[in-house]
């Protein structure tokens, strides 16, 4: 297995919802490290450039509409294949089809307010941590 990087957000609703400690407390769980966190709120422009890959569809200013709603956990997630454990953890995009136990089951409404994100490539990966976090704010 190959040690890598991640970017998770816990998205407005998770926050909204107390959800914090129990989002992280997985990701411990799970073996992933937090080499980076901070709580934030999100501007309008960082929403968009952020979700800018997306900005053709038309679920992009409702997407970003959400994501500047409410404050946010960003953190960069370490260990064993984390980008694939971090998708696992989080289940499937819509939360009727998301696995039992996976956090997008137990604290998500709907697709749209799905309660986490998480990097889906290590191209994805390096570009989102980036984005968020300096190197110096990573340990």
């Amino acid at each position: 297995m190959a040690i890598e990087r991640t970017l998770s957000i816990i998205k407005p609703d998770a926050v909204k919802g107390q959800h914090i400690g129990q989002i992280i407390a997985r990701f411990e769980a799970e073996g992933l490290r937090i080499a980076g966190a901070r709580l934030c709120q999100l501007s309008r422009r960082e929403a968009e450039g952020f979700y800018a890959e997306h900005s053709a569809r038309g679920f992009f200013g409702e997407l970003c509409d959400f994501m500047t709603s409410g404050p946010v956990v960003v953190m960069a997630l370490e260990g064993d294949d984390a980008i694939a454990r971090n998708r696992a953890i989080m289940g499937a995009t819509n939360p009727a089809n998301a696995e039992p136990n996976t956090l997008r089951k137990l604290y998500a409404a709907s697709v749209g307010e799905n309660a986490v994100h998480g990097s889906d490539s290590p191209a994805a990966a390096a570009r989102e941590i980036a984005y968020f976090f300096r190197s110096i704010e990573l340990s």
